[in-house]
Formats: C-alpha cells, sequence, structure tokens
C-alpha cells in the first residue's frame, strides 16, 4: 500500500509565508519533524525560508544549559536541527524587548538578550511569555516549495493565542484536526503503523 497516496493531501493552496504552520504529514519518519508543527518565523521564495518546531520540549530546563538565565527555570523546545548548540527565543513582549521581529500579531522572534534578562530579573518575563529553542529548522531558496508539491507539508494558518495555548504534546493533532473532515485519517493514523 503507498501511504504517500492514502494520505495525499487534498487542497495544499496556501502560499506559505511569515506567520503560518507548517504540518508535517503523518507518515513523515524523521526525529526532528515526524509530526511536528514548524512556525514559519520567515519565508522568501528567493533567500529560502526559516522557522521553529512548536511541539517537540526537551528534557532540560534552560538554567542547565545557558548561565547567563541561571534563575530562570524555564522548558527549552528542540527548535530544528540547524545550529543546535544555539539558544533562541521567540515571546509576547514585543518593543520591551530591543532588536525584536514580529512574526505575527502578538508574537515576537528574538532581540537583545541583556534586556531579557533584566526583564525576567524585574519578575516581567515567565514561562507563558517566552520560549526557548535549541536550534532552528532552515530551508534553502525553492526547497520548502518543493516539499510542499510533494506533500510532505501543509500550510495552516493560526494566532498567537492559539499556538501558545495549545498544549505540545498534543499540538500536532490538534492543528490537524482544524483542516477540516478530509484530514481525519491523518489525526488517526498511529505513529507506528506497526503497533497496530
Amino acid at each position: 500500500m503507498d501511504l504517500k497516496k492514502l494520505f495525499q493531501i487534498h487542497s495544499n493552496t496556501l502560499e506559505p509565508k511569515q506567520g503560518d504552520l507548517l504540518l508535517s504529514e503523518p507518515t513523515m519518519n524523521d526525529f526532528h519533524f515526524g509530526r511536528s508543527v514548524i512556525l514559519l518565523v520567515d519565508h522568501n521564495e528567493s533567500e529560502g525560508s526559516f522557522g521553529i518546531i512548536m511541539n517537540k520540549s526537551l528534557n532540560v530546563r534552560l538554567a542547565e544549559i545557558v548561565d547567563v538565565f541561571e534563575d530562570f527555570d524555564a522548558p527549552v523546545y528542540l527548535g530544528g536541527p540547524v545550529a543546535e548548540n544555539q539558544i533562541f527565543f521567540m515571546h509576547t513582549l514585543g518593543d520591551l524587548i530591543p532588536g525584536t521581529c514580529k512574526i505575527m500579531e502578538g508574537l515576537y522572534w528574538g532581540g537583545d538578550t541583556d534586556t531579557l534578562n533584566e526583564l525576567i530579573a524585574q519578575g516581567i518575563v515567565n514561562q507563558h511569555n517566552v520560549r526557548f529553542f535549541l536550534g532552528y529548522s532552515g530551508w534553502e531558496a525553492g526547497q520548502l516549495v518543493d516539499e510542499l508539491s510533494r506533500n510532505s507539508w501543509i500550510v495552516s494558518k493560526t494566532n498567537s493565542k492559539t499556538l501558545l495555548s495549545t498544549p505540545p504534546d498534543q499540538m500536532w493533532k490538534a492543528f490537524v484536526s482544524h483542516m477540516g473532515k478530509e484530514y481525519g485519517m491523518w489525526s488517526r493514523f498511529p505513529k507506528n503503523p506497526e503497533d497496530n
């Protein structure tokens, strides 16, 4: 049986853009990308794209790997296979952090880490308004569009409130269910078909 045909995407017609989600097709068997929900932080067909895996928390706390934030007990997420030895952050604090980049309404990427540390010390920053990631996900120019044409991903829309309030371990299934009844088989497909 050709699983790719069984799970053929019915309507992958959305052009990806900054702030969109990429939902991996259910048969993707990859440590980083299997059942992943990726937020596109930037997308440019001529220069490439980069995003962050939102739904894969690691069994490590920020204070264990970064001295600067030693008093901040925050979880760390796997952002992707590129630059896995670097920490990146996403937040809802907007212009409170200089040098930040707006991804969508209410959600921002990066910025000045000294300011972030000061806001943590002042109690303004907590685990609900900032998330930390090891690594990121990147595509060269044309690579993501090619993967979309092969139905490796489906593009989905979201907003910052829905994205940040959805528990990471339920995120892939929740966003697939938002895609409609034709994707019901996706959400019911077991992670390991041999377990059935």
